[in-house]
């Protein structure tokens, strides 16, 4: 399924929510007819927090089915609340700590910021239960905004240079393509939420966008 949406008449609805298959945590506040609407359209429950007492869930956390990486200045009601989900939790212990921002998952494998410790990559392969890399796309470090992947497809930033998508290729297993959302925006992050169920994006983006969310993550 499908939905464009916009939350308080943001249409960066990446910087508010994260979801897998089953789950999205997201910002709290919003109305009842737009939680609904996300609950359908990727099939998930919902859960409503706050991270370090802030709204932009999707820039301070990453998840996949398995587990979550969450910024170190997490309160530990917020990690026990994701944790009662059934997923693993570390606690990054990096500057580089935004982990919405600077983690790219799926269940196949991650891609994270080329100057996050190597002890943090270490941790998220056990919470992640996939394989690490350090890497670019486009030649930005924060690959959690650069791209949206999900396990059934992987849309990026239209400048991604041709080794970067051999690479994305390799470790998510699963088909590249570019785009933008949000009527140009090329941090395909900032404004969609996806998973293998479906997909929510951004109210300005077009109708040629969306043609393309749809075929890179498989909802064709």
């Amino acid at each position: 399924m499908f939905e464009q949406m916009e939350f308080d008449r943001n249409p960066h609805l990446g910087i508010y929510g994260r979801a897998n298959d089953d789950v999205i945590f997201l910002r709290k506040n919003l109305t009842k007819k737009t939680k609904s609407k996300i609950a359908r359209t990727l099939n998930v429950k919902i859960v409503e927090l706050n991270i370090a007492e802030s709204s932009i869930i999707g820039s301070l956390l990453a998840i996949n089915s398995y587990g979550a990486v969450i910024t170190n200045s997490a309160e530990q009601e917020t990690i026990d609340m994701i944790e009662e989900t059934g997923l693993d939790v570390f606690v990054i212990q990096d500057k580089h700590n935004a982990a919405g921002n600077n983690i790219l998952v799926n269940d196949k494998g991650a891609l994270v910021h080329p100057d996050i410790r190597r002890y943090n990559i270490k941790q998220m392969e056990k919470v992640f239960g996939v394989p690490v890399k350090t890497g670019t796309i486009a030649g930005l470090k924060t690959v959690g905004m650069a791209a949206v992947v999900t396990n059934k497809g992987l849309l990026c930033h239209p400048k991604v240079e041709e080794r970067e998508r051999e690479e994305l290729e390799s470790l998510f297993d699963t088909d590249v393509m570019v785009g933008t959302i949000n009527h140009g925006v090329p941090l395909i992050g900032s404004g969609l939420i996806a998973n293998s169920n479906g997909a929510i994006v951004g109210k300005l983006t077009t109708g040629i966008e969306m043609g393309r969310i749809e075929e890179a993550l498989g909802f064709l």
